[in-house]
């Protein structure tokens, strides 16, 4: 026997099983250790007693009971809480992952397995040359949207061969930090900011980013439409409840992907999580735009949004656009050359960040606010009589509406004044009917009341519907966004306005166009295919004049200016309901709303909002807003900390500012995300 003094009363035996690819090699070893030994001390043990020479500098210690990494190297065995059953695994920490990408590609790269997710995006965006990561997450297909697709591979004969891009000579994938990217901000823009096309010459120049020219197209174009095949294929939702299927798998940004589950080769989506995309710059963005077109685009196509047939039409015109310069070799150069009038001079300054722009030339008396005098007329529902159309004298100043029963009468006190700031607004406007309405959904105690306005044009309209959009995020129109806002929407209602052509129905393109590619499923099967082609070729000569990254810009925007746009929505119950709800979360506002109906019932906005909170054991969200208003509920279609992070992570995203020089605060993401778990 072995006395104690020999080895010390407190040492113990420890299994480790070692992860590598030597056949001939054992895989499990004993160590004697004692609890005061750290975790390096162990790491060096293991290796001299495995008689392998290889770089061992990406291993580390997986606790598999504990679902945990063994990070610290100066921790004792003790302070770990690792005794003689726990089963530790010496592996890498970079592992081989399969990505799906907003355009459907598959890419192959080696990702950091035991560092938060937040800091795996951020690496995985260096590789391929995305700005702002903080704006993407990974997310895991539910079984629902996977069943779709698993009955389709059973009936089809042939193998479905994916079309893999392989990244996994990057650098930062095997561990080290990269180089600053493509989009490097002290160098000449590394894409053409008219076409967007990646600048040959100075790809060189970044020999360690795996992202060679052939590569960097793949990601920073569009490419060949899907057949409708394929698009009937996929996983559509059809009710809110299917949409918030789509929300539930968000991984936790503050936990490392094996934490969670995710094994070696897992494939995963990276997706724009938060809608709210910050300097959208062509010059160095061009894989990020058409990333994010990519994103909205099929949001449309699989109805994951809704929109009218006329915005159909717009969307579907783009898309053909944007895959007719991306096939052709004009889009290398092509300019645009027609006349430009005021609006489109405005919006073809492109460095609009799509969130902004300038401020109007026009030196404004800075103490005045402008105020907004028109004859509208008042729609009131719930009495759909022809009598409730009214019209009456409108004025709008600050962040109120208020109106009269004539111009004369708008000295004296208003029949009633509306206060916009945390209502929603909502564009009701067919532009083929000369409908140029605008919908106000007001919170009240016990719910929403509608209230809508109908303006008589487009300039009308595009002035009104534009102040209410900044009223209702407490914004007057002194706000430098307001122009831009105006021109944004008359824009928008000027590619809606086109009128038939001979010459567009009897084009040749229309015949090998394929129209069922850019619309969903509802109007393939509403209209015939000669039908449809004839109406997107009118839709496009209203943008036929585009650049490529102004065509994608503009149907970001198109998407952006949706009533639904950036909502995404959870099954919840509130505390003393006795129904679920839905939920939805958006940049600036919570919304709950009706299950059955669709209805949004109350609104609640982050800027009224005090403190949130979880109560872990129960799985319970509790918000306190002003005027002692809170809520509480649980979440019924995922996991409580996952609305948790996504409130935290719109109210992060809100303090971002150009002159951050680019660096992310990564510890106030995690403090206002993580939880106290």
């Amino acid at each position: 026997m072995i006395s104690s003094s020999e080895y010390g009363s407190h040492s113990w035996e420890l299994v480790v099983t070692v992860d590598h690819q030597h056949e001939e090699v054992q895989k499990e070893f004993l160590l004697r250790v004692t609890g005061d030994l750290h975790i390096g001390g162990v790491m060096l043990k293991l290796v001299e007693q495995i008689k392998i020479s290889q770089d061992w500098s990406d291993y580390a210690l997986w606790w598999e009971q504990k679902k945990c990494w063994l990070l610290k190297t100066h921790w004792t065995l003790d302070k770990c809480g690792v005794q003689a059953d726990a089963k530790l695994f010496f592996t890498t920490q970079h592992k081989m992952l399969r990505l799906r990408l907003p355009n459907m590609k598959t890419v192959r790269l080696k990702v950091s397995f035991s560092s938060m997710v937040f800091k795996a995006v951020s690496d995985i965006c260096k590789i391929l040359n995305i700005r702002r990561s903080e704006e993407l997450s990974l997310l895991k297909q539910s079984e629902d949207t996977l069943k779709k697709k698993k009955k389709k591979d059973k009936n089809s004969k042939e193998p479905v061969t994916e079309d893999i891009l392989n990244l996994c000579n990057s650098p930062v994938s095997s561990g080290l930090s990269g180089s600053p990217g493509l989009y490097s901000k002290t160098m000449t823009p590394v894409y053409d900011p008219i076409s967007g096309t990646p600048a040959s010459s100075t790809i060189t120049w970044f020999s360690d980013s795996p992202l060679t020219e052939q590569n960097c197209s793949i990601l920073a174009f569009s490419h060949p439409n899907c057949s409708p095949e394929t698009l009937a294929e996929m996983y559509q939702p059809r009710t809110l409840a299917d949409k918030a299927k789509l929300n539930a798998g968000w991984l936790d940004s503050s936990r490392s992907l094996m934490e969670q589950g995710i094994l070696e080769d897992d494939q995963l989506l990276l997706r724009f999580k938060y809608y709210t995309f910050f300097d959208l710059n062509p010059k160095y963005d061009a894989v990020r735009i058409n990333q994010i077109y990519e994103q909205a685009r099929w949001a449309i196509l699989l109805e994951e949004i809704d929109c009218t047939e006329e915005e159909m039409l717009i969307f579907a015109a783009l898309q053909y656009h944007v895959s007719k310069l991306s096939l052709s070799s004009e889009a290398q150069d092509f300019t645009c050359e027609s006349e430009v009038d005021e609006v489109e001079a405005a919006l073809s300054n492109l460095e609009v960040t799509l969130e902004g722009g300038n401020a109007s030339n026009i030196l404004e008396d800075i103490t005045d606010i402008p105020k907004l005098a028109d004859n509208l007329r008042l729609v009131r529902p719930r009495k759909l009589s022809l009598k409730a159309i009214k019209p009456y004298w409108f004025v709008f100043k600050d962040t109120s509406v208020s109106y009269f029963k004539n111009k004369e009468s708008a000295q004296g006190e208003p029949i009633e004044k509306i206060n916009l700031k945390g209502c929603e607004i909502v564009p009701d406007v067919n532009v083929a009917a000369k409908k140029f309405g605008i919908k106000l959904l007001i919170p009240v105690a016990d719910g929403m009341n509608e209230v809508y306005l109908r303006c008589d044009n487009e300039t009308q309209y595009a002035r009104w519907m534009a102040a209410c959009v900044l009223a209702s995020k407490g914004k007057t129109m002194a706000d430098s966004s307001y122009h831009p806002e105006v021109h944004k929407i008359l824009s928008f209602l000027k590619m809606k306005n086109w009128t038939m052509s001979p010459q567009a129905v009897s084009d040749p393109e229309s015949i090998d166009m394929k129209p069922e590619c850019f619309v969903s499923l509802r109007y393939t099967k509403k209209y015939k295919s000669k039908q449809l082609a004839a109406r997107i070729l009118e839709a496009h000569q209203n943008v036929s004049q585009m650049t490529l990254v102004e065509a994608k810009l503009r149907f970001i925007q198109a998407w952006q200016s949706l009533p639904e746009f950036g909502l995404s929505y959870y099954i919840v119950r509130f505390k003393g309901s006795k129904k679920d709800d839905v939920l939805g979360v958006s940049y600036n506002r919570l919304i709950r709303i009706d299950i059955a109906t669709g209805d949004p019932i109350t609104t609640w906005r982050f800027s009224n909002m005090k403190q949130w909170n979880v109560n872990w054991e129960i799985r319970q969200v509790a918000i306190e807003f002003d005027q002692n208003v809170s809520i509480a509920f649980t979440c019924l279609s995922a996991d409580c900390k996952i609305i948790h992070e996504y409130i935290g992570g719109y109210i992060f995203l809100s303090t971002r500012s150009k002159d951050q020089n680019e660096t992310l605060d990564e510890d106030l993401f995690h403090k206002l995300t993580g939880g106290q778990e």
